[in-house]
């Protein structure tokens, strides 16, 4: 018997959908980081910069996460968890939502999962059925949605966010795209909203957030809201507020997804029980989610209260944490709206914001050039000259035409006083190296200065 010698699965065989989206956030740059990282710890003072990323873990967490890890404590019988989690953790994260939003929370109607992408799979394997089915998201978007729209065969419906109002969500440009999808054939089934914004850092106001409820129930559409940074908001003019929160108090039972912080849970709310029993029979083929990212879930959303003995170092710790993430947004734009042919509006929320760079005429044919768009090119230089590293804006679907770059502001204050100096100098040369030359009229003729 004759067996084939050529593999059964190539590059040029798999799902063709999986080589059609990109996930820039752990893209090329993130790589090329990590070979860089490798590179330093094999031969330490190779580079002129050190590491400079990280934030430091919450105690209380770590110091809950190390004594259910005693095996002294496994005998709970809840050692075995269920589909949606435990019981008692889901409790705790209805607690939490309750007390944020002054209405009441279901812990039936909380799912725990491994992080935010696995509720995002889980709706959009519930409200896909064809590429026919369209899922508004708004540009740029973090592009979780936009690959997991695409894996699951649906239709990506773009709306864009307004740059030059603070990257605004207006109600007139969304009702265009979906009149526009409608148009096309395609039946428009869910909006995602990002609050506070991923990449670009800002909060909606509670006014703008009743604006989108109320689009929803008058379109029949379910409202995603993607509101994992919610503790992280800085502007001293805005507050968070939940979408379910908004919905109730106007009055709605609401359509209502809440994709979870990093640690993992989704609140289904307006749905009916049928509906809600198709989505537990999908939770349930992941069999269930890990234990460790069910209870830091279950204490983000239930921490410490007054009278509890960790009351008082947890809060004086995450106030620190807060403050200094306060500090280090206002720094880093006070840099970059210092720096030549950059904007960048305000961050007034999430870890992240979305710089606009405006490079010179040279930069974009050199990258042109290097088969890459400019904000690679951009990027590539920055990680290879100061170890920092951005994601390209391309990443998130940035408006085309413009060129962005996505930076958190998650490294410590004194690694970001560090980082600035080396940061400035770098897009210094950069601009210097590609400026175009200015030109000088001589006899009503143009001539170019190559000095």
């Amino acid at each position: 018997m004759s067996y084939s010698k050529s593999p059964s699965i190539t590059a040029e065989n798999i799902n063709p959908k999986v080589k059609i989206f990109t996930y820039e956030p752990c893209g090329e740059i993130a790589r090329q980081a990590e070979r860089l990282q490798q590179e330093m710890e094999e031969n330490p003072g190779c580079r002129p910069f050190q590491e400079a990323i990280g934030q430091r873990p919450i105690t209380f967490f770590r110091e809950v996460l190390c004594l259910c890890d005693n095996p002294a404590l496994l005998k709970r019988d809840e050692a075995r968890t269920l589909f949606r989690g435990v019981r008692s953790l889901r409790k705790a994260v209805a607690d939490g939502i309750a007390a944020r939003d002054g209405f009441g929370s279901n812990p039936d109607d909380i799912f725990l999962t491994d992080g935010a992408s696995s509720a995002v799979n889980l709706m959009m394997q519930i409200l896909i059925r064809s590429h026919e089915d369209g899922i508004l998201c708004p540009l740029p978007e973090y592009p979780l949605y936009s690959a997991s729209i695409l894996l699951h065969g649906g239709t990506m419906v773009p709306y864009n966010l307004t740059e030059d109002r603070g990257w605004g969500l207006e109600i007139f440009e969304v009702k265009r795209c979906l009149e526009e999808a409608r148009s096309a054939g395609f039946t428009v089934r869910a909006m995602v909203v990002i609050n506070p914004g991923n990449p670009t850092g800002q909060v909606l106001s509670i006014t703008n957030q009743e604006e989108i409820v109320e689009f929803c129930r008058k379109e029949g559409l379910v409202l995603l809201a993607d509101e994992v940074y919610q503790d992280n908001v800085y502007a001293e003019n805005k507050k968070f507020h939940s979408f379910k929160k908004v919905a109730r108090s106007l009055g709605f039972a609401g359509f209502y997804g809440e994709s979870g912080r990093r640690g993992g849970y989704m609140e289904i709310s307006g749905f009916g029980a049928d509906v809600k029993d198709q989505i537990y029979k999908v939770a349930s083929l992941t069999i269930c989610p890990n234990i460790a990212g069910q209870i830091l879930t279950s204490l983000v959303m239930d921490p410490p209260k007054l009278g509890d003995e960790s009351f008082e170092s947890y809060e004086a710790e995450k106030e620190k944490i807060y403050t200094s993430f306060v500090k280090r947004a206002k720094t880093l734009e006070k840099a970059f709206k210092n720096m030549e042919g950059i904007s960048c509006n305000k961050i007034e929320g999430a870890v992240y914001f979305f710089p606009r760079l405006h490079l010179p005429s040279p930069a974009i044919k050199a990258a042109e050039a290097e088969g890459v768009s400019p904000d690679i090119f951009y990027a590539r230089r920055l990680l290879d000259a100061t170890g920092i590293a951005v994601v390209p804006g391309s990443g998130f679907h940035q408006v085309s035409g413009t060129i962005h770059i996505r930076c958190a502001i998650l490294p410590d204050e004194d690694k970001i006083a560090a980082m600035i100096p080396r940061l400035k100098a770098f897009h210094e040369a950069f601009m210097n190296e590609f400026r175009v030359p200015p030109k000088m009229l001589i006899n009503g003729a143009s001539y170019v200065c190559t000095e």
